[in-house]
């Protein structure tokens, strides 16, 4: 005969031999005094949906799995979901602890992790003490993931045929080994969005990986290479490149001398002036842009546009010469400070990623450093 709970203010009560037989060997609950123990609607569900417990009194009614499942639907927030969830990381063999206040999940974030929903032990542990596994954070398909505490939590997102497709959110600090310093004396144009340097070095796009030449199988031209407006802006306020002149789109710099034919002859400031010419055709997705181009150029990370792939960049992490490039590792997205991701955003991300065997990190732009943020798909 197995045990019966009754439901109360804090949890469902279970007596008997319930701490030897639920708690110290399997990790359900949180131990009471004696030898009793409480449990959440959560994990009195799933001990009657394995037959565990015979029933759980609700009102002087002894419900079993159905009635009950239904009663906490409606009585707990998310229930149908985490449940799932829950049962899913059972029948995988892990203890877990839901992070309810009083139970031991709660007690490992120590106030770190409001959205967690459960701490996952490692295949050996148990609670309390227990090393953990994952902090696990479950979402519905259709709910939205804030970028800020993503960090260091385990997604479990339950779409709307109940499937669990988990991802993995660490921190991660990058850094590469791309050694190249690139010439103080480049002078380019300044086109509509992308500048035009003549009689560069070939170092410059070989070594250093700036630009493309501007080159074809019928030209014999040597020298010139394009460079991005993020490129340019990079060089520029480094010193490294000057403009002889800016082709005109609305107005390039506002302390220019004009020439006859209107372009800008010598901007006083070059690096303004692609700064200012970024935002007049991207807006300030550009100094955002700028901002994590400038940060992986320091890290000595080579970063490439992304667009192929649906980013803002592919990263390189050494680059010896283009002629034998290695493949890039990473694809980074750049993120407003508040961005707010929907499941279905992510889960794309990270499976073009995957799928062209790279990892997908997201730089949110809002603190002081740039946070880098590596998601990968899990299979606990």
């Amino acid at each position: 005969m197995q045990p019966e709970g009754t439901l109360r203010a804090d949890g469902v009560h279970v007596g008997g031999d319930a701490r030897q037989r639920f708690y110290d060997s399997r990790g359900y609950g949180r131990p009471l005094e004696g030898n009793e123990i409480v449990l959440t609607h959560l994990e009195a569900a799933h001990l009657l949906f394995r037959g565990d417990l015979s029933a759980v009194s609700v009102d002087g009614d002894a419900l079993g799995f159905e009635p009950f499942f239904v009663h906490a639907a409606a009585a707990v927030d998310r229930f149908a979901v985490r449940f799932l969830v829950y049962t899913d990381l059972r029948d995988r063999g892990f203890y877990l602890s839901p992070t309810r206040e009083g139970w031991p999940g709660d007690r490992r974030l120590d106030g770190d992790g409001e959205d967690v929903d459960f701490v996952v032990y490692e295949r050996g542990a148990s609670p309390p003490d227990g090393a953990l596994e994952h902090r696990i954070r479950v979402v519905g398909e259709r709910e939205s993931i804030p970028v800020e505490g993503l960090s260091g939590t385990t997604l479990a997102v339950v779409d709307e045929e109940s499937d669990l497709t988990y991802f993995e959110a660490v921190a991660i600090d990058p850094d590469g080994d791309t050694r190249y310093d690139p010439p103080d004396d480049l002078a380019g144009v300044l086109l509509e969005d992308r500048v035009l340097a003549w009689d560069v070095p070939g170092d410059l796009y070989e070594r250093g990986f700036y630009g493309r030449p501007l080159s074809g199988r019928a030209s014999t031209l040597e020298g010139a290479i394009q460079l991005s407006l993020l490129e340019a802006a990079f060089l520029a306020e480094r010193g490294s490149l000057r403009l002889d002149r800016a082709l005109p789109l609305d107005a390039a710099s506002s302390d220019a001398r004009t020439d006859d034919d209107g372009s800008v002859l010598a901007p006083v400031d070059a690096a303004e002036a692609i700064r200012e010419r970024g935002r007049a055709v991207e807006g300030d997705r550009f100094d955002r842009r700028l901002r994590v181009y400038t940060d992986l150029r320091d890290r000595s990370i080579v970063p490439k546009t992304g667009f192929k792939f649906g980013a803002d960049f592919r990263t390189y992490l050494e680059v010896e010469t283009v002629t034998d490039l290695p493949h890039s590792e990473h694809l980074v997205r750049v993120l407003e400070p508040d961005h707010v991701f929907v499941p279905r955003e992510l889960s794309l991300d990270v499976r073009l990623a995957g799928g062209v065997r790279k990892r997908m990190v997201f730089a949110p732009t809002g603190s002081s450093s740039i946070d880098y943020l590596s998601v990968a798909r899990l299979t606990p």
